[in-house]
């Protein structure tokens, strides 16, 4: 799969309802995008293993203990405590290789088995950590993957968010600090990750191609557009920063006076 190819499936994917988004694949071409000519086929024989053992222990114990002991204890997957900043750490075909990765990459292979195995399970945006929610007959729970899948206690949750900056009105709120997002959010915060790292390195064509993921994988967001402007500046690539400007620009938000400004700030350093 080239770079190219991986843009179309994202595209297709962006343009498609939250409710039929298909992440695994989805995740599958953000890596290639970033690493392209790999062969992705481990990963979903791992996403298609964790399906089927995950359907066997439905019913023997609740959903939340099926979906933590199928990812964590039979398939190994956990997060990466000794070499946390490795880029594979981000990309699911290294996960899948190395049963190792941030619990926004894990994720993936989680929310994929729950939905194709009738678990309900969301990811859940925490601040500083991804997490999941799983419904079961006794309410929601919160699920780390990062830890082997282990359940986060609604004080540990407050502790975490207080952690985080949140003010104590807000961390006492469990109704928002286990508010679920969609499939396709959950692929953007992976996404948002890599952005972030990629800058702190000054790895400006990495933060590029994240950036642009992120806007194919929504596009009705203006923000992303920015954000691939600002790297492509920084290449000195003033002119694909003007064509990002004004992509972002044909988008209605609240930013309008601001892309005016940085377009035509850009503008006139080309001119």
């Amino acid at each position: 799969m080239t770079r190219e190819d991986a843009e179309a499936i994202l595209a297709e994917a962006g343009a498609g309802d939250d409710d039929a988004f298909p992440l695994l694949e989805a995740a599958i071409a953000c890596a290639i995008h970033d690493y392209p000519f790999r062969d992705p086929e481990p990963a979903r024989l791992l996403a298609a293993n964790a399906v089927e053992r995950l359907k066997e222990r439905i019913g023997g114990e609740g959903p939340d203990d099926a979906l933590a002991e199928t990812l964590s204890a039979d398939l190994r997957l956990n997060g990466d405590l000794i070499t946390y900043d490795s880029p594979a750490n981000t990309d699911v075909i290294d996960v899948a290789d190395r049963r190792r990765g941030l619990s926004a990459a894990l994720a993936v292979f989680y929310l994929h088995a729950a939905r194709l195995a009738g678990v309900e399970a969301k990811g859940v945006d925490f601040p500083g950590h991804f997490l999941l929610r799983v419904e079961t007959s006794e309410g929601p729970v919160a699920l780390d993957p990062f830890s082997q899948g282990r359940l986060v206690l609604p004080s540990e949750l407050t502790r975490r968010a207080l952690r985080a900056g949140l003010t104590p009105h807000v961390a006492d709120r469990l109704d928002l600090l286990m508010a679920p997002v969609t499939d396709r959010q959950a692929l953007i915060r992976l996404q948002n990750v890599l952005f972030s790292r990629a800058l702190k390195a000054s790895d400006y064509e990495g933060a590029e191609r994240s950036a642009l993921r992120r806007a194919l994988l929504d596009p009705d967001d203006h923000r992303p557009w920015l954000d691939v402007a600002a790297a492509r500046e920084r290449q000195g690539a003033l002119t694909g920063a003007l064509d990002a400007l004004s992509r972002a620009r044909s988008l209605d938000g609240p930013a309008e006076a601001r892309r005016m400004t940085t377009f035509d700030r850009v503008r006139m350093r080309l001119n």
